[in-house]
């Protein structure tokens, strides 16, 4: 009997056994339901029945925004890659290798530039996969890279916010983004240039004190946690219990933190109807017009196929 438990059974079991790709399935953080990862995919990463926003990565939210998903990925300065030597449990610079084999980006931000219903917009994402989208010397290069090439092209720019906060493991140069992305909005703004922000879950920390709560207008998607401090933390400080819902968008917009709440599905339309408002532009054919053109082709180039990765709860 052992030998037919211990030996044929496992045999039997290992040639009937189907290799099972990862991330088939994806369970829903709100609902615990279980959904076929290709049909939340398809759906933009929100979950069909409980209407939860799972996280999105950044080639996949360009793609989601842009005409024809195709712009241009924009080149952006190099900086240090582990400036302070950095080290705790790991060294800075492994982590900082393996969230690029893990992502496919360089750092937690990307840059693109392509039309948005037949008008020129640049729009940088902030992916939380990259080391919970934190902000580091490359990301607020990548921000102020964006301004300038949105002040260069007469734009308006879109930023999509995706942060736990600053990069410890770069110190202070990483808090001296916060005024550098501040200096550069509004460089932006002086060129009366629309800038929109869209809050996506979480932003917190250094990001939302910094770039990601001085737009023209302030958008979140449903569910999205906002906010600098954690709600344990400030529950500990002034000693009383938060209300239910707190730092969350919904919360937000009631008591005018947020212009608005747009669900992922209208969020193309939503951002295309604001940049023709705020340029006073007419809309525009989008079938008939070229995408529009970088003057330097060495700076840009082309957006390459990308399969996003998988999003986390």
């Amino acid at each position: 009997m052992n030998w037919l438990t211990n030996v044929v059974r496992p045999k039997i079991r290992n040639i009937l056994r189907r290799e099972t790709p990862e991330n088939l399935w994806i369970k829903c953080p709100d609902s615990g339901q279980l959904v076929f990862y290709k049909d939340v995919e398809a759906n933009q990463f929100v979950i069909p029945g409980s209407n939860y926003h799972m996280r999105m990565g950044a080639v996949a939210r360009l793609k989601s925004i842009f005409d024809n998903e195709t712009w241009y990925d924009i080149a952006l300065p190099e900086v240090t890659a582990d400036p302070l030597k950095f080290r705790d449990e790991r060294k800075y610079a492994d982590r900082i290798k393996d969230a690029r084999a893990k992502t496919g980006l360089n750092d937690a931000i990307k840059v693109g530039y392509g039309k948005l219903e037949g008008a020129g917009v640049v729009i940088a994402v902030q992916d939380f996969d990259f080391m919970g989208g934190s902000l580091g010397m490359a990301a607020g290069e990548a921000i102020v890279r964006g301004l300038e090439l949105a002040v260069e092209k007469k734009s308006p720019f879109i930023v999509f916010a995706a942060s736990g906060g600053a990069r410890m493991q770069e110190g202070i140069l990483s808090l001296m983004q916060m005024p550098r992305t501040t200096v550069g909005v509004q460089m932006l703004r002086e060129a009366k240039l629309p800038y929109i922000v869209v809050l996506t879950n979480p932003t917190t920390g250094g990001v939302t004190a910094s770039y990601a709560m001085l737009g023209d207008v302030q958008i979140a998607e449903p569910g999205a946690l906002i906010g600098f401090a954690g709600a344990r933390v400030i529950e500990q400080t002034i000693r009383e219990k938060l209300p239910e819902g707190f730092q969350r968008a919904e919360y937000l917009l009631d008591h005018g933190m947020i212009d608005m709440v747009v669900h992922r599905h209208e969020m193309r339309s939503t951002l295309a109807r604001l940049c023709r408002l705020l340029t006073k532009s007419p809309p525009l054919d989008v079938a008939s017009k070229p995408l529009p053109q970088v003057t330097d082709p060495a700076q840009i180039v082309s957006a390459p196929e990308v399969v996003p990765a998988a999003p986390h709860a």
